[in-house]
């Protein structure tokens, strides 16, 4: 049997997997490009029927970077450095403001206020005095119960929610928070 050099078989490796790659594209390219298959358009067919599908509603991307920029503002007016996030119905952040010398726990806190206030369809500060019926509410992933955020509700039912962090006081983040709300009020 004869020894081939460790160039020969890096080359022949490389030139194999080159190959392997290729015919993996080819392959996917292929399946992408056939769409009538019966599975494709039964799919197509049972989304255009809606019967399946809940209906829902949130925040589009500029609703939500206006209520998050009019938080920022009002606490950039009052002297004070924050984070904003804006949340949907999900806890998903959609906005994510760290203002100008907010400190570097802000951003995860406004998620959390945000998160924790979605989640209930109650400002934070009303949450945070129900701890005392149920401290374990505190353990649930995700959640903050400190002051500083507030649910936006479409017929009484959350869609969205605002969440500030970084000022002195909970009631401060909070009356920042209310304000982005507010600007989707007018």
């Amino acid at each position: 049997m004869k020894k081939t050099s460790v160039r020969t078989r890096v080359l022949t490796g490389t030139v194999a997997a080159a190959a392997l790659a290729a015919a993996t594209v080819g392959a996917v390219s292929a399946s992408a490009e056939s769409t009538d298959t019966p599975a494709v358009q039964a799919a197509a067919k049972a989304d255009t029927q809606n019967k399946n599908l809940a209906p829902s509603s949130g925040l589009t991307i500029d609703a939500a970077t206006r209520a998050a920029q009019a938080a920022l503002d009002a606490a950039t007016k009052a002297g004070q450095h924050v984070s904003v996030a804006v949340v949907d119905r999900d806890g998903v952040t959609r906005v994510l403001l760290k203002g100008d010398g907010a400190g570097p726990q802000a951003p995860v806190s406004a998620e959390r206020k945000a998160f924790t206030a979605v989640s209930w369809n109650a400002p934070t500060s009303e949450l945070a005095k129900r701890l005392a019926q149920a401290p374990n509410l505190k353990d649930i992933p995700g959640t903050l119960f400190l002051a500083g955020g507030a649910p936006i509700q479409s017929k009484g039912a959350p869609i969205a929610a605002v969440g500030v962090a970084g000022a002195p006081s909970g009631d401060l983040d909070e009356q920042f928070a209310q304000a982005g709300v507010a600007e989707l009020a007018k």
